[in-house]
């Protein structure tokens, strides 16, 4: 583990939107960002830093949090949005021919400017619009986050009216918008905050005792809930992980996988200046046992739960609320930020001579930067890959933090550890 880092600040993303900004969201694999303000998302290209396209027009108030659908072929984009105005919206984007350039061609009209036609301030965006092409309503009141499953097949969206929905894509194509509503969760006693599915990870499915997806959600009421799909298609909460003392902002799931194919651990961040992370206590699988359900008998599936235990707490910085976590799939490193306007960068490891260190369970402070947005707020802060020309030959592999304040300004930080 590294005992030390550095965090510099690389040129803000350009334009500056001039308006707070509530998150950035990476593409699972183009140099592509999205960034929801306003009523609008911008997306930037991550090789020139600079406006790719913009989505407008959708939502008639502000758009909360931005989601890319993954698994699309080369050159389709879809993003999710999710508004204060209580719908969310599914957005289409057409690039170019997916054959160009040995099936680059999306890749390389992103590293040949924003989108073609594009003025260099970022205004009048392109001769390519997204579509609008479809809105999913049905919340009651402004949806606060939304987020695809790891196939895409799935879409949740949580609320203030502390209900959470999950939605199937029913489409007959990849292009064919029809979603379904599947579940509308409402065991939470106050708003929901924000939903995080588990990653596709080695060790996820282990234990088969639910379908694939696992489902994660922060409230207001304190909590977090682990929800799963039982075997009759149902979504039930099989754990409700306790702790914190004030609203649970948001939960980041481990996307590094573990030794052994344990089960990914979980990380929550709260208002109370904590960040805990929690793991599932796994059961040893009896011989001859059924994996349905650990051979429990389907009547007794509605008294099944998971046991998740807290087995760390993260060194204390912010004073104040803790609005993003963002936990490296790549390195294993995790920054925070939140309303005192502070980036923290920690490492989880060893005392050097391979013992687990004991105080934090391994957590160690590695860095953080006061007033990385001045004097406002930071909203978000997220991991990506550096695609432009200050990444030399690590272009693509090497990995920088985005932050978003109520500022406007998305700004990169070049990370380096010692």
């Amino acid at each position: 583990m590294p005992t030390s880092a550095t965090l510099t600040p690389l040129t803000p993303f350009n334009p500056d939107l001039r308006e707070r900004a509530w998150c950035s969201s990476p593409h699972p694999t183009l140099p592509l960002l999205a960034t929801a303000h306003a009523k609008s998302v911008t997306v930037f290209s991550l090789s020139s830093l600079s406006i790719h396209s913009t989505l407008t027009g959708g939502h008639s108030r502000s758009v909360r949090s931005v989601a890319w659908k993954p698994g699309l072929p080369s050159g389709k984009l879809c993003l999710v949005t999710g508004s204060f105005d209580s719908t969310a919206g599914i957005w289409r984007y057409e690039g170019e021919d997916t054959e160009a350039e040995g099936g680059k061609g999306m890749e390389v009209e992103i590293t040949a400017k924003g989108v073609k036609g594009g003025d260099e301030d970022g205004s009048d965006a392109g001769d390519k619009d997204w579509e609008f092409t479809l809105v999913l309503e049905g919340h009651d009141s402004e949806i606060k986050s939304c987020a695809f499953s790891p196939a895409g097949s799935h879409l949740a969206t949580c609320s203030r009216d502390k209900s959470l929905w999950i939605w199937e894509d029913i489409g007959a194509t990849e292009a064919d918008d029809e979603w379904e509503t599947i579940a509308v969760l409402s065991e939470h006693d106050g708003d929901v905050k924000s939903v995080a599915w588990c990653p596709d990870v080695p060790g996820r499915n282990q234990r088969r005792s639910y379908g694939s997806d696992v489902l994660a959600s922060a409230s207001y009421d304190d909590t977090v809930r682990i929800w799963r799909e039982d075997s009759d298609g149902e979504w039930v909460c099989v754990a409700v992980l306790e702790g914190h003392g004030a609203t649970v902002w948001g939960a980041q799931w481990e996307g590094k996988p573990r030794p052994g194919d344990r089960f990914p651990r979980l990380m929550t961040f709260s208002a109370d200046g904590t960040i805990r992370v929690w793991e599932l206590k796994e059961a040893e699988k009896e011989e001859g046992a059924s994996t349905q359900f650990g051979g429990i008998p389907n009547t007794m599936r509605s008294t099944l739960k998971e046991e998740w235990n807290c087995v760390a707490t993260l060194p204390k910085v912010h004073e104040k609320d803790i609005y993003s976590v963002t936990w490296s799939a790549e390195t294993g490193m995790v920054a925070s930020t939140g309303s005192d306007g502070t980036i923290a960068l920690y490492g989880e490891g060893t005392d050097g001579e391979g013992d687990r260190l004991m105080e934090n369970g391994g957590w160690r402070l590695l860095t953080k930067m006061e007033n990385a947005h001045g004097p406002y707020e930071v909203n978000h802060v997220t991991w990506c890959k550096r695609f432009d020309a200050g990444a030399g030959d690590r272009k693509g592999l090497e990995e920088m933090l985005v932050s978003t304040g109520d500022d406007g300004v998305v700004r990169p930080w070049a990370v380096a550890t010692a």
